[in-house]
């Protein structure tokens, strides 16, 4: 016997999100029907406003609640040198570890022809211009060490020995294969602060 539609739509949904199974879905779906209704609208409304209120700040492209992320207008962290990611989640990963005062730049994902997804699908064009007219003078190249995340490290340094830019590798540590989101955070600092420069 099934459950009811309504029940059934809304685990069918949960089981959507990373990591949950049927049964999961289904602890949450009584999870809310036990709780007041309050609570379900409380988290419904969180849902609605995450969605609605977060935005790529128009700097980085780190996620940000507003125009221009905390990161980027910050005066403490030093405007001549860029990290550059794949994505929110990498950059928060560095940042974590502390050992990165500088600013980032998100390119929302790597090069990978399989997928449809070429140099112009990223937010590669924004780095180069930021390089051009912010008078940045390194950048370090913090892409995962698969294959696309290196396929996309050699594309941007030899569209970045253009702009005579020092380049820089984030060195030891990171498993070929590894993500930067997954790794720890000594692991991470000690891969930004033995980055290795990338010669012209």
């Amino acid at each position: 016997m099934n459950y009811p539609k309504l029940i059934e739509n809304l685990m069918e949904q949960l089981c959507k999100l990373p990591g949950v199974g049927r049964r999961s879905a289904e602890r949450m779906a009584f999870w809310l029907l036990d709780n007041p209704r309050e609570e379900s609208h409380e988290l419904a409304q969180k849902i609605i406003r995450l969605k609605e209120g977060l935005m790529f700040c128009k700097i980085c492209n780190n996620l940000s609640d507003t125009d221009i992320c905390p990161i980027c207008s910050s005066d403490a962290r030093d405007k001549t040198i860029i990290c550059v990611v794949e994505n929110p989640k990498d950059l928060l990963a560095i940042e974590k570890t502390g050992a990165f005062k500088g600013l980032y730049h998100v390119l929302l994902g790597t090069i990978a022809p399989a997928e449809g997804r070429g140099p112009e699908s990223l937010k590669i064009a924004e780095l180069l211009n930021r390089v051009k007219t912010e008078g940045i003078k390194e950048i370090i190249i913090a892409t995962d060490p698969d294959n696309e995340g290196e396929m996309t490290a050699l594309y941007l340094t030899k569209q970045l020995k253009l702009l005579n830019v020092k380049i820089s590798r984030i060195g030891f540590g990171l498993p070929l294969g590894g993500a930067v989101e997954y790794a720890d955070a000594s692991t991470l600092s000690v891969s930004v602060s033995s980055r290795r420069e990338i010669s012209h």
